[in-house]
């Protein structure tokens, strides 16, 4: 076996001991982690047709562990709306079960995280837990607690199953907005890696590039050089490396179980730091296309932005791209930066996906006033502000509107570097 698959999985076991199952043939271990909460559990699962072999399996685990019939509802529509989250958050009220157990992808995840805290703390709309650690501060000045989560994933993505945050579109706003509380973790999580032969190739890729947009952003943010290098560096690796060869034999066990791997690192680096402006700006775009391609398309444009303060980073991470590198860069952080911005729009020709903005259906330029006002939203300054090259509401339109521009037409040479002082 590839080291780097060994390495991953000790990575994970060490992360959350024997609270998470992972790999292949693991779905039983739902039953045992349900029955530590109780046996009352209220079921998010699709009620779609193509989810029918799992709703069975989930149904035959709980019946074989002696569980009740649960109150089953229904996952959300694709980005997790918030009149889904509050609808949940009645739905558990009205409940009030012993657990909640999750079954599908980021969006049902995320709801039923940002549902159980409206439910538990008896909040009739989430503006209150939007930021970081609101929930926790409200949980312990009311004396009250959530109710215990198993959250069964079901597609290599957003990692949701064991991270902190809970991402929520607001429709009528054109909006993401975020939760980030360690609260929100799912007590127990379950991931068959081979239930993501389901996935087709577009969502195999955006899936796969959003753990990778994970981890490049946790990675240029970060100042540690151990645990949370290696996690990242480990999942952008296994990414480049499998993800071609997945997408040429999309029933492949042992690459579908190289990407869940590499994606549950993107979950775990949620955990160890935070992304910044890639993340930020796809908030804006929930209407032109998913988080995952989004992320994925800016981030080697910001690459060129951060420079700067992250030549160290960069000279480990372009040897993971050799191959789709085009000649040697110089050793100063602006060659450094375009290097590593250019093997990545290498690599995405390589698989077939967009490398600019433009590209995707239906982009109008005309999102982008709205992307730059967006990001001087409060609710998210927390974004700007842990950028590896911080901006403020002075500095978005120029520097921000530059990284923009040039995601939508391709030109590294508009990005302009903030002077390091």
């Amino acid at each position: 076996m590839d080291q780097r698959l060994e390495e991953s999985a000790r990575i994970l076991k060490d992360y959350r001991k024997d609270n998470y199952c992972f790999g292949q043939d693991c779905s039983q271990a739902t039953g045992n982690y349900c029955l530590e909460f109780g046996q009352n559990p209220l079921l998010m699962i699709s009620k779609r047709k193509w989810a029918g072999n799992i709703r069975k399996e989930i149904n035959d685990i709980l019946d074989k562990s002696h569980i009740n019939s649960p109150v089953t509802i229904d996952t959300p529509p694709v980005n997790n709306p918030v009149s889904s989250v509050m609808a949940t958050a009645e739905a558990i009220s009205q409940a009030r079960p012993d657990l909640l157990l999750a079954v599908g992808g980021g969006s049902a995840i995320d709801c039923i995280k940002a549902a159980n805290a409206a439910a538990s703390l008896g909040e009739e709309n989430l503006e209150s837990f939007l930021g970081i650690g609101k929930v926790s501060e409200a949980l312990k000045k009311t004396q009250k607690k959530l109710y215990p989560m198993v959250a069964v994933q079901t597609i290599a993505g957003s990692g949701s199953h064991l991270s902190k945050n809970s991402v929520i579109n607001y429709p009528r706003k054109g909006q993401k907005k975020i939760i980030t509380d360690m609260a929100l973790v799912p007590d127990r999580a379950v991931f068959d890696y081979s239930v993501t032969t389901t996935m087709d190739r577009n969502l195999t890729l955006d899936g796969a590039l959003d753990g990778f947009s994970h981890c490049l952003e946790v990675y240029y943010g970060s100042g540690d050089s151990g645990l949370t290098e290696q996690v990242c560096l480990n999942c952008i690796s296994l990414i480049v490396d499998y993800l071609p060869l997945l997408l040429k034999d999309l029933d492949n066990i042992k690459y579908r179980h190289a990407i869940g791997l590499a994606t549950d690192l993107g979950g775990y680096a949620l955990m160890l730091g935070g992304t910044s402006g890639p993340h930020l700006n796809s908030f804006s775009m929930v209407e032109l296309t998913s988080h995952g391609r989004a992320c994925a398309i800016l981030n080697p444009y910001y690459t060129v932005f951060f420079s700067p303060a992250i030549e160290d980073k960069l000279r480990k991470l372009i040897p993971v791209f050799e191959r789709y590198m085009d000649h040697q860069p110089a050793n100063d952080f602006r060659s450094l930066g375009e290097a590593a911005g250019r093997s990545m729009l290498s690599f995405y020709r390589a698989i077939g996906f967009p490398t600019t903005l433009a590209q995707l259906d239906g982009y109008d330029s005309r999102i982008l006033p709205k992307v730059l006002e967006n990001a001087k939203n409060p609710q998210l300054s927390m974004k700007l502000k842990s950028m590896p090259v911080a901006l403020n509401l002075e500095t978005v339109d120029e520097y921000m509107g530059l990284i923009l521009k040039a995601a939508e037409s391709g030109n590294l040479g508009l990005i302009k570097n903030l002077d390091r002082k």
